[in-house]
């Protein structure tokens, strides 16, 4: 109801203006109707409901695919350059651009078309690149910058030796400022981020649906990535990674403010808490 209210009072004030320009234009009334005749929706009520904001699916899909298939990010992109610049929030404050997605992958060919589309490098970017001179360069301009993380909790080093996942489609000399740059930033000592407890024995123990609602999505799974590694997604879905700070307790992807704490009853988990600023979510395993 709050969506078509809106809706109806912009229709009030934009046919009002076009009203009195065609009161002193004549031609205008008729460009109108052809206008809206091609553009209006079928329906107003389709409309997404953060209008004019660009669909969160299409946004999703720009990111999420940005991480591998570049036929379809051009199909998107080519389209509506502005996609080149599209970020998502995977949870909990996870924000990851279009072009940050193809980085912490090493998809030179995804990082390069986005560029070309008007999308914004930074330090993680010109990292994959292989850019040795402009990241070491950054670094002496703000030290510390290289302790920063990228999407999902991803290191800088992390992302510089992702630039050489396409080593077969290198050039000599980028497979060289990428292997200067890795060996760069490992003299540092901080630029892969700081070190976290192995993961628990009995990781297994932590894995399944944890449910804090009666609604159908109301939960968490908790899974094993690729890595192996214990993550937190919403119900039925991978998510971030797990790292381990102390007994039962993480971190979620490295972030500062959100910890997953486990209560286990004789040695088996039978719950988790969220715990994030003004926050506390309790989920019990099922």
């Amino acid at each position: 109801m709050k969506t078509n209210n809106y809706i109806s009072r912009r229709a009030v004030v934009k046919s009002s203006i076009f009203g009195a320009l065609a009161v002193a234009i004549p031609n205008v009334a008729y460009a109108k109707t052809t206008v809206e005749s091609k553009r209006q929706p079928k329906n107003i009520n389709d409309l997404f409901y953060r209008y004019p904001a660009i669909h969160e699916d299409i946004v999703s899909e720009v990111v999420g695919k940005s991480h591998f298939d570049l036929n379809r990010v051009r199909e998107l992109v080519d389209k509506r350059p502005e996609l080149s610049r599209a970020t998502w929030d995977w949870g909990f404050g996870d924000w990851e651009t279009a072009i940050g997605a193809a980085s912490h992958v090493g998809r030179r060919d995804i990082v390069t078309y986005l560029i070309s589309k008007g999308a914004k490098p930074n330090i993680f970017t010109f990292a994959i690149l292989g850019a040795f001179e402009i990241v070491k360069n950054m670094i002496e301009f703000y030290p510390g910058i290289q302790k920063n993380y990228g999407p999902h909790g991803i290191s800088l080093l992390e992302h510089a030796e992702a630039g050489l996942r396409m080593k077969d489609k290198m050039t000599s000399k980028q497979i060289s400022n990428s292997e200067n740059l890795i060996s760069y930033l490992g003299t540092l000592g901080n630029a892969n981020g700081e070190v976290f407890l192995n993961e628990p024995e009995d990781k297994e123990n932590y894995l399944g649906d944890y449910k804090y609602g009666d609604g159908e999505n109301d939960g968490f799974s908790v899974k094993l990535n690729m890595r192996k590694m214990l993550t937190l997604g919403s119900l039925g879905a991978f998510g971030g990674a797990l790292y381990r700070v102390k007994e039962n307790v993480f971190k979620y992807n490295k972030f500062p403010t959100v910890s997953i704490h486990f209560n286990k009853e004789n040695r088996k988990v039978v719950s988790l808490e969220v715990r994030e600023p003004d926050l506390v979510l309790v989920a019990k395993k099922v």
